[in-house]
């Protein structure tokens, strides 16, 4: 199994695990900057992972990234339509 890194070395394993690479870029960022991380920063950082991915490897990550947006969304959507039928009671 193939791996990329982030710009302080950590190592995520390519599996599909779209939840994963999620994580390590999240501890990264946070680790770098806290709470004071910029859009530039995030952007700069997820660039950098992806250059290290071949097409088939972004293609991969971007149909599970959209499928999971998907769902979140339809769930957020679904949560605002109970609480407002919760207040019509």
């Amino acid at each position: 199994m193939r791996s990329i890194t982030t710009t302080s070395g950590t190592a995520i394993s390519l599996d599909g695990d779209l939840l994963a690479v999620l994580e390590a870029l999240y501890k990264e960022l946070t680790t770098r900057y806290a709470l004071d991380r910029t859009f530039e920063d995030t952007i700069r950082e997820v660039n950098h992972l992806l250059d290290q991915m071949t097409e088939e490897e972004r293609r991969t990550y971007l149909v599970e990234s959209l499928f999971l947006n998907t769902v979140t969304y339809e769930n957020e959507r679904l949560g605002a339509y109970m609480r407002k039928l919760t207040k019509q009671s």
